[in-house]
């Protein structure tokens, strides 16, 4: 029998409740790889598209010009442009509307922060579920293993004379469980380190333009 066989006729024939925290486990481990996936797309979309932004702001245009830029496109802008965008229509706004410098400096700015709290959500999304996996997943493994050899040597326990063939299937298949726990947890911890990183590097960038924005609107108004 080849080793694959040998693998799946150890997990079809392992306990009802080792074959659940086996089934568990692969769905936390295929949940995983997909946030993995998607959440490298974002994060690389919204590296690029903060570089982009970056060069038309400092690029000497007009905020007039930028802004009905970012407003023409039939999707609103996202990330620090869309900050921006939030930010520029509130001083807009507020200029027609009252000639107090730091009330319409406080107002934009506190719509940038609302902005940039849904910028973090949106860049912590799913990173939670990345972490939990990483730290359950080696126990529930762990829980698998010492529920197939408790039933190994329960097994044991009935027969008269005892040997390695009868105990080995027993323990093999519990231990399988402890290796799909530490599939599932690696990925998930190094992909949450990681990520966590760069949205960490993202939101600092994004709060240092609401600052620098903030400068120059407060320029202007002087």
């Amino acid at each position: 029998m080849n080793a694959d066989l040998s693998l799946m006729a150890l997990i079809s024939e392992a306990s009802l409740l080792v074959q659940l925290v086996m089934l568990i486990l692969l769905l936390i481990s295929v949940y995983s790889w997909t946030i993995i996936f998607k959440k490298r797309t974002e994060l690389v979309a919204a590296k690029r598209d903060a570089d982009l932004f970056e060069d038309k702001f400092w690029s000497g245009n007009e905020l007039n010009r930028l802004y009905e830029d970012i407003t023409s496109r039939p999707h609103s802008g996202r990330g620090m442009e869309g900050i921006f965008e939030a930010g520029f229509k509130e001083f807009v706004r507020l200029k027609k509307t009252s000639t107090d410098s730091a009330y319409i400096l406080e107002g934009t700015q506190r719509v940038m922060r609302i902005s940039l709290s849904r910028e973090m959500d949106e860049l912590e999304l799913s990173l939670p579920f990345l972490a939990t996996a990483g730290s359950t997943s080696p126990y529930i493994g762990l829980f698998g293993t010492v529920w197939g050899i408790m039933n190994s040597f329960r097994a044991l326990g009935e027969v008269q004379q005892a040997t390695l063939a009868m105990v080995a299937p027993g323990i093999a298949e519990a231990l399988i469980a402890t290796a799909m726990g530490l599939f599932a947890a690696i990925p998930a911890v190094v992909a949450y380190n990681r990520y966590s990183n760069e949205v960490e590097r993202l939101i600092s960038r994004y709060d240092n333009f609401v600052e620098e924005f903030s400068s120059i609107l407060q320029r202007q108004q002087g």
